[in-house]
């Protein structure tokens, strides 16, 4: 199976650098695996049958009264087939919690849509040894009560939160580690063997050194989403 590699750009870009943006992919990244997550006021215009289209959050109801939420019934009614939940981000400044996030999935699951599910550490809870702890609780807590026929369509993202924009990142052996935990603790408790992302502080500098990591199945990318030229090379060196 191909890698998947997520690119998620957050709140950047304004309409003319999104112009220019999909001008210079066009034609250059065909592979179903890549997965454009733009802002969602620019969703329709990254449609495209080169690549999948993905949303950074979704909401947990089907339609209504939810000023400034997008179902998933929107996002699939465009294209879109990804969508990210429950990103540090989303967790922390949007205070969303386990049960939201456990809502979401199940939502997104039940439409069809394949789901990356954000887990991690912040560096306090990396510094005392807890990052186990963490993330059984994020893997258990996000996938709880959901069918397991749907489980097949979940992707785990594993972000340490203190490596997400910073440039610091773990080593390979421990990213590794880290993995074979998440995977092995998934099975465990839903006898479901995930793919597994990592994300943090990837980016084209560092994207060989990550891409030998035998269990990682793909990264979920931030910062350097937003120039295509560094997307460009990252989708080169992860295709090799």
């Amino acid at each position: 199976m191909k890698k998947i590699i997520a690119f998620n750009f957050k709140m950047n870009f304004n309409y003319n650098e999104v112009r220019d943006y999909i001008s210079n992919i066009k034609g250059k990244l065909n592979n179903k695996n890549i997965v454009l997550c733009p802002p969602t006021i620019f969703l329709p215009y990254f449609i495209s049958d080169e690549y999948s289209l993905g949303a950074q959050t979704i909401s947990e109801y089907d339609n209504g009264a939810h000023t400034g939420e997008t179902s998933c019934s929107q996002l699939k009614s465009i294209g879109g087939s990804y969508t990210i939940i429950g990103h540090s981000e989303r967790r922390q400044t949007q205070e969303e919690d386990d049960l939201l996030i456990n809502a979401k999935v199940k939502k997104a699951l039940e439409s069809g849509l394949k789901v990356i599910l954000c887990i991690g550490e912040t560096k306090e809870e990396y510094d005392m040894l807890r990052t186990s702890k963490v993330l059984k609780r994020e893997i258990s807590n996000g996938l709880k009560n959901i069918s397991t026929n749907l489980l097949e369509n979940v992707i785990i993202a594993y972000e340490p939160i203190w490596s997400i924009g910073t440039g610091i990142i773990p080593s390979n052996d421990e990213i590794s580690k880290t993995i074979d935990f998440i995977i092995d603790t998934t099975f465990s408790t839903y006898k479901f063997r995930p793919i597994v992302l990592y994300g943090g502080s990837v980016n084209e500098k560092n994207i060989e050194q990550l891409n030998q990591i035998e269990n990682v199945s793909g990264f979920l990318i931030g910062g350097a989403s937003l120039d295509s030229s560094k997307v460009l090379k990252i989708k080169e060196v992860v295709e090799k």
